[in-house]
């Protein structure tokens, strides 16, 4: 983690800026997508983002780590271990453990509800058990802790101009949504670990099953049925990115531009599998380097945009946003429905975006905003 980044966040203790350090690096290696995409985050904010998602890494490496040769049973005992060190260093209790000490660190100081990790880390358990689900509905319950979660820990980091339980849903359909993605993604990889995510109502609406899905992985050959149930768990996606959307707008200004990329990176991923032929149980879809660069540009651009906006909402004694976690605001925008994900981009408070369509949105809120925020 670079200095200016923990110097902005008041971080100074040597023990923690190396903690924080690690889970950074853990972000930069395994999460390439959202690692970009923090990096349009208010300098300030960034490391809290790296010490929640080191966490989650942390955890997930315990259940899938093919290498490790862990039995179910000894990967159970590691993911107690984690948990007791968590609970010990949400408690305030001193740790040697780089992400524990920074994990805790970020939920004290953004108050995270610390249900949240444990809602976590009981799906984690869920993985070295649970091979597929019936329905949605149970990959949705499942998901509650997998991937909403992870959208709940980030709201009161990234702040919103609304109060926050009614920016929640959004922010939990938007982790959700990033999940389905990579569920999509990964089916062959996961279906080597033993796993399919893919709803067995959702196969089986299209004729297609386990048996059909490890047939195609084995041999390399298609099947017009797997492509079908691949379209339909895509169709299925791009409508939990439309119920995420209206959220962005409701987000802290400064934290548009990451979200509102966020969004439009990962659900680029569904594009990128449909143009190649949904070939997902035999090779990795990927978002081109160049759309990569492009969309990550057009983030720092709304950045300067709302950097100014806010300098000069203060300037004229209006305060367009609150700080993490407190303030309101009101006001609405309205998008064209051209986007690839056929939703409005609807905002609240003052800001603009991209993704899935275009739109802005201007209000004005009665939070505080930090008189400097390095971004």
């Amino acid at each position: 983690m670079t200095a200016r980044e923990l110097d902005a966040a008041g971080i100074t203790d040597p023990d923690l800026r190396a903690a924080y350090r690690h889970c950074r690096r853990l972000n930069a290696r395994h999460g390439k997508t959202y690692f970009l995409a923090t990096r349009l985050l208010p300098a300030a904010r960034r490391p809290a983002v790296h010490a929640l998602y080191g966490f989650a890494r942390w955890a997930d490496d315990v259940v899938d780590d093919l290498d490790s040769g862990a039995t179910p049973e000894e990967r159970a005992r590691a993911l107690d271990g984690l948990q007791a060190r968590l609970a010990a260093g949400l408690r305030g209790a001193d740790t040697a453990d780089p992400v524990v000490q920074a994990l805790a660190h970020t939920a004290a100081r953004y108050r995270v509800d610390h249900a949240h990790f444990a809602d976590f880390l009981t799906s984690m358990r869920d993985d070295l058990v649970v091979t597929d689900y019936p329905t949605y509905a149970d990959l949705r319950r499942y998901m509650h802790g997998s991937a909403a979660v992870i959208g709940l820990q980030m709201l009161p980091v990234l702040g919103t101009v609304v109060p926050p339980e009614r920016a929640a849903p959004h922010a939990a359909a938007l982790g959700v949504a990033f999940q389905l993605t990579n569920f999509l993604r990964d089916v062959g990889e996961d279906l080597d670990r033993g796993r399919i995510y893919l709803p067995a109502d959702l196969l089986a609406a299209h004729g297609a099953d386990r048996a059909l899905l490890r047939w195609s992985r084995d041999t390399g050959a298609r099947d017009r049925r797997i492509t079908a149930a691949l379209v339909a768990a895509a169709e299925l996606t791009r409508g939990v990115y439309r119920e995420a959307a209206p959220g962005i707008g409701m987000l802290d200004p400064v934290s548009r531009p990451c979200v509102a990329t966020a969004f439009t990176l990962y659900a680029g991923i569904l594009d990128a599998i449909a143009d190649d032929g949904y070939a997902v149980l035999h090779r990795r879809a990927v978002v081109p380097r160049r759309r990569r660069a492009a969309v990550a540009l057009g983030g720092l651009g709304r950045i300067a945009a709302a950097r100014l906006r806010a300098r000069v909402g203060a300037a004229a004694g209006r305060v367009p946003v609150s700080g993490p976690g407190n303030g309101n605001g009101n006001g609405n925008g309205n998008g064209n429905r051209n986007g690839p994900w056929r939703g409005p981009w609807r905002g609240r408070g003052q800001g603009n975006g991209r993704g899935n369509g275009r739109g802005n949105g201007r209000g004005q809120g009665n939070g505080t905003v930090p008189e400097k925020e390095t971004v």
